[in-house]
């Protein structure tokens, strides 16, 4: 097939996704491009981007399998390719019928994508498995034998470059055979839709101040790490719930200020040498963006005070 027979295809795609994933539209364009003709694709960015999120959607939306594979320092070249069965190879020696794949030997067999989240945790080793397919499409297991890719078979992969803990330099031999796209934080609005979206009949002007809060952490400078979208989502959703049991509103400031210390504060990663807790940083943040208009709910019966102990 040829690039011009694709194309109305891939574009059909392209509008598809907009519709599922919340902004991204360069995003989407590039790597459906990229896997329309055919390369591997790493995706480089912080997490909670929607890096996972727009890899399925484009499995899903093409109609292709998805194999998930979360990459860590326990992923041997065994658990990537398959093995054979011990028992059965007893009985019956090795035959390929005992042989189980893998998830990289299924991706290939079905033609389909294999997706490595956090790529730059992978052992080396495992790695060099992954160069050798990405460079001849085809796998050789001992006493197995060879094993082709099937049409449409391709590697995406996923990395995060803040944290540095267990993860290893990414080899020039991968960067070398991989389109690389860079991802960044979506806006401020398109941050509050997903909010909207996931954690639905919350008031949008409260939304959008919790959105404001999150997208502080990240530029706070006692932290080295804030928080993605993820924590914006489950501080709605906890005080959604919060709120319920306290017999209040989600702008009561308890309801408010501890949903965002229980949803923030795990997020967050404290600069090395910070004399400050996440607790503290979190609570000060609330007060810029909240303590405006949070009521006391001092005349609130049933309902908790504001947490203590958040700040010294």
């Amino acid at each position: 097939m040829t690039s011009a027979q694709r194309r109305p295809d891939l574009s059909g795609l392209v509008t598809q996704l907009t519709e599922r994933v919340v902004g991204r539209r360069r995003e989407i364009e590039v790597v459906v491009a990229a896997l329309g003709a055919g390369r591997h694709l790493l995706i480089e960015g912080p997490p909670g981007t929607g890096k996972s999120t727009l890899l399925r959607s484009v499995a899903d939306v093409l109609g292709v399998g998805f194999e998930f594979v979360e990459g860590n320092a326990e992923l041997t070249p065994a658990r990537l390719i398959g093995h054979f069965d011990p028992a059965r190879v007893l009985a019956e020696g090795y035959d390929p019928e005992v042989f189980i794949d893998g998830p990289l030997t299924t991706a290939m067999r079905n033609g389909s994508l294999l997706y490595l989240e956090e790529i730059n945790r992978i052992p080396e080793e495992t790695l060099n498995v992954i160069v050798t397919v990405m460079s001849e499409a085809e796998l050789h297991v001992p006493r197995l034998g060879r094993i082709a890719a099937e049409p449409g078979f391709l590697i995406v992969a996923a990395m995060n470059p803040y944290d540095a803990v267990g993860t290893a330099r990414i080899s020039g031999a991968i960067y070398d055979r991989v389109c690389r796209l860079a991802v960044g934080y979506q806006s401020a609005a398109e941050e509050a839709d997903i909010c909207n979206r996931i954690v639905a009949g919350v008031d949008c002007d409260w939304v959008a101040k919790v959105v404001e809060l999150v997208r502080a952490t990240r530029d706070h400078p006692d932290l080295r790490v804030g928080s993605s979208v993820r924590g914006a989502i489950d501080m709605v959703a906890v005080a959604s719930e919060l709120a319920g049991l306290r017999r209040a509103t989600i702008e009561d400031r308890s309801v408010s200020l501890d949903a965002a210390l229980v949803a923030l504060s795990g997020r967050v990663r404290i600069r090395e040498g910070g004399g400050r807790s996440p607790d503290e940083i979190i609570a000060e943040l609330w007060e810029s963006v909240f303590a405006a208009t949070a009521s006391t709910g001092e005349a609130d019966e049933g309902k908790a005070g504001a947490p203590t102990g958040a700040v010294s």
